[in-house]
């Protein structure tokens, strides 16, 4: 079962980090990698840009409205996400436990099951 583990992120919270502890997130997302690949769990990566650099296009029944930043407003935003393959839902929450993030009060990861998926490499 694929499952897409989507790291949420509170920018007011991660600015606040010290150096060292910005440092550790970031060696731990790569030794996160590097596990989840080993066991074979490993799918894929993205990190994903600022919010206030995107844009939304809604439904209206008509034409589409096309509007800048983020759908809505909030303190946290999908900061990237890492797709992953494995057994359960339990395992998935395993694994997620493992992402940096979690030791950090105010960040989160998650756990959304994948209904389909399609790609050349997927």
């Amino acid at each position: 079962m694929k499952y897409l583990l989507i790291m949420q992120v509170n920018p007011e919270i991660l600015d606040a980090l010290s150096d060292d502890e910005r440092k550790l997130v970031m060696d731990g997302h790569g030794e996160f990698m590097k596990t989840v690949q080993d066991s074979g769990e490993f799918i894929l990566t993205q990190a994903l840009g600022d919010p206030a650099n995107s844009a939304v296009v809604t439904g209206t029944g008509g034409t589409p409205a096309v509007t800048d930043g983020p759908f809505l407003e909030a303190k946290e935003h999908m900061g990237g996400f890492y797709l992953i393959d494995c057994e359960s839902k339990e395992r998935a929450i395993e694994i997620a436990k493992m992402i940096p993030d979690t030791r950090i009060k105010g960040l989160s990861i998650e756990i959304r099951p994948v209904m389909f998926s399609c790609g050349a490499d997927l």
